[in-house]
């Protein structure tokens, strides 16, 4: 970074540590810039939008209708307000349509259990009755081929049990430290145990699903406890023709208690899911061309699929929405950038960044052209840290950008830098690998991770949305003065680069990886 750049990004620093807090305070007369804080705060669309997504469309988990119907939902939209837009194929997956889920306690007692089939689970023809059984500690892997042959046709419990299904804030609170401590030895004792467990039947916890399918089972019983009260995580099946279904940390414990001490527990489980084989996969795509430099791109990226426990809604219908309304700004002050914006809401992205990187491969002019891309997939709290990635000379646009707009907008914000480049995690790192100007918004956290990250409380009520319209007028204030940039973004990347507390390696820069464009085999 040069001196120039150094001053720049120290004056935003003052400049941002220093902002109010109170009424809207701009340090320009740009009609555009007032106009897209009136229309991002007075008049905005973030609510409706939000609720017909979340609420109306649910879910958007990849191969299923309801991704679809996004994104015709989203080409509806921005062809109504005349942005070009279309859905673009980049490959296939395994179709699905998930069905009602019904889980029920039998004996010895009855009670309607929290439950539902993980994504592309198969599903029951009927009810099923079973008994429930829980993955035995057994010496040598000729033990447990022996004991499958008693667990055909029942309900095979395969996930750890909790010890408390009470979030450790509360014993941290309330219980004495040495009730406390004991109760964390307790749970990670049972967990070294229960790996032990998985790994003397001859399997991995990935395949041993497939190995209970094989040896008969009537459905393969799981929970994945993020931590906080009532939730749980719903990822994919890996199962072929036997139902596996996620139950609630409280009620699998009620289950494991149960079979652990011989009490006989049965269920009753009627779980639908229909597969509709190998389907089409699409990004969705808008484009407004730049009338002076088409060939430069400033890039809004977001992915459209979710997983399906809840909504999809803090990840990431909050940052489909948020683009969709800044576009909507943009088109009615904006109509003509100097750059082309495009928008890509990302299918596949939580199998891979499949979709983004799918599309990165399939148009190598607009990685060539890129200006900048701004990814956001964090949430629905506000905006409050930029990484620059190990792009050297990104900080002074982005201070430029910064110190223009209203204080209420660029106060919470903070660069990163240099910041190191991210290999995964979310669609900015499918763009970022080719060397070019792609970053992603930080945020309020808001117990995301906890609660609503890839849970069964990813829901339309999660929602803030005070920040939400934030983020969507943030986003429109910050793509108009990118598109507008007299400079072209910097591709100077960093060329020393710290160690990897992970790997112990001295990290390098990303290389791209190759999208999946089908759904893998069985068992992968």
């Amino acid at each position: 970074m040069n001196a120039h750049q150094v001053a720049t990004v120290l004056a935003l620093a003052v400049t941002l540590g220093t902002s109010s807090a109170g009424a809207q305070t701009f340090t320009t007369d740009d009609p555009v810039l007032r106009h897209i804080w009136a229309m991002g705060m007075d008049s905005s669309r973030t609510y409706e939008f939000a609720q017909v997504l979340m609420d109306s469309i649910g879910p958007r988990l990849t191969g299923t209708p309801e991704l679809e119907a996004a994104g015709n939902w989203l080409v509806a939209h921005y062809t109504s307000w005349g942005i070009p837009a279309r859905t673009e194929q980049y490959g296939t997956w395994k179709g699905w349509r998930r069905g009602p889920t019904h889980v029920d306690l039998i004996r010895p007692r009855v009670r309607t259990l929290e439950a539902t089939m993980l994504a592309w689970s198969p599903g029951t023809q009927s009810a099923v009755e079973g008994e429930v059984v829980a993955l035995p500690m057994v010496e040598r892997p000729d033990e447990f081929t022996t004991w499958l042959s008693t667990a055909r046709g029942k309900f095979v419990l395969i996930s750890p049990p909790q010890t408390t299904c009470r979030p450790d804030e509360g014993w941290e609170r309330f219980a004495d430290s040495s009730v406390y401590r004991k109760m964390r030895e307790t749970r990670d004792r049972r967990a070294r145990d229960w790996e032990v467990r998985i790994e003397r039947t001859g399997s991995t916890a990935s395949t041993l699903p497939s190995v209970l399918e094989r040896g008969g089972v009537a459905g393969v019983l799981t929970s994945t406890w993020s931590g906080g009260w009532g939730v749980t995580r719903i990822f994919g099946a890996r199962t072929e023709e036997v139902p596996s279904l996620d139950l609630s940390c409280e009620d699998y414990g009620l289950l494991f208690r149960l079979a652990e001490n011989a009490q006989g527990p049965v269920l009753s489980v009627e779980a639908h899911g229909e597969r509709l084989g190998e389907v089409p996969v699409y990004n969705t795509i808008a484009e407004v061309r730049g009338v002076s430099l088409p060939d430069e791109y400033v890039v809004l990226s977001s992915h459209l699929d979710s997983w399906d426990g809840g909504s999809g809604a803090t990840d990431t219908g909050a940052g489909t929405i948020a683009i969709l309304e800044a576009m909507r700004i943009l088109k009615e002050v904006y109509p003509e950038p100097k750059r082309t914006i495009l928008v890509g809401h990302w299918g596949g992205e939580e199998q891979g960044l499949n979709g983004s990187r799918a599309f990165a491969e399939d148009n190598p002019s607009v990685v060539q052209g890129l200006h900048v891309l701004l990814n956001f997939d964090i949430g629905t709290g506000v905006v409050n840290d930029i990484s620059m990635q190990g792009m050297m000379g990104a900080g002074e646009h982005f201070a430029r950008w910064f110190a223009q707009m209203p204080s209420e907008l660029s106060g919470p914000l903070k660069l990163t830098l240099p910041g190191t480049p991210h290999s995964g995690g979310t669609d900015h790192a499918s763009f970022l690998c080719y060397g070019v100007p792609a970053f992603r918004f930080g945020g309020r956290e808001w117990d995301y991770f906890t609660y609503t990250w890839h849970t069964n409380r990813d829901t339309f009520d999660k929602l803030v949305f005070e920040e939400v319209r934030h983020n969507a007028t943030l986003i429109a204030a910050m793509t108009y003065l990118a598109a507008e940039d007299p400079e072209r973004v910097s591709r100077e990347r960093r060329d020393a680069f710290p160690t990897d507390a992970g790997t112990g390696a001295v990290m390098t820069w990303p290389t791209c990886r190759d999208p999946e464009r089908s759904s893998p085999g069985p068992g992968n």
